[in-house]
């Protein structure tokens, strides 16, 4: 596990260095990043596809020069009227989720131990959680 201490903008570089450090491959990598397009507390673990407009993973994509990587996003929501993206997954939680939050970054780290040994298996898993 790799928490990159740069800017999330240049994520990219810490990820190139982190593959290249243990000798992984594309294909074993798992970013795990906030998602505005998820409802707050929902879970997606897929592989491949856009950036969907993270400059994280704009960098990541950008840098290893491939799309191919598994991602678990974390969904915040939608910013409310017109707030910009950038201030809105930077602004603080208010109580209720913050309450939330706990429960989501513990079902998050059980989907990262389950993609371990059993990717599919971990797809499923985040895709059950719901926030009631």
């Amino acid at each position: 596990m790799v928490k990159p201490f740069s800017f999330m903008n240049e994520s990219g570089r810490v990820v190139v260095a982190a593959l290249r450090y243990y000798k992984a491959d594309v294909d074993d990598l798992l970013v795990i990043h906030d998602d505005i397009d998820l409802p707050f507390g929902r879970l997606r673990l897929h592989a491949g596809r856009g950036t969907g407009g993270h400059n994280g993973i704009k960098s990541v994509v950008a840098t290893i020069s491939s799309k191919e990587f598994w991602r678990l996003k974390v969904g915040v929501g939608r910013p409310p009227g017109r707030m910009d993206p950038a201030d809105f997954v930077l602004h603080r939680f208010d109580k209720a989720e913050r309450d939330e939050t706990d429960l989501v970054v513990r079902d998050a780290a059980d989907v990262v131990e389950r993609f371990v040994t059993d990717p599919e298996s971990a797809v499923e898993m985040a895709a059950v959680r719901r926030v009631e």
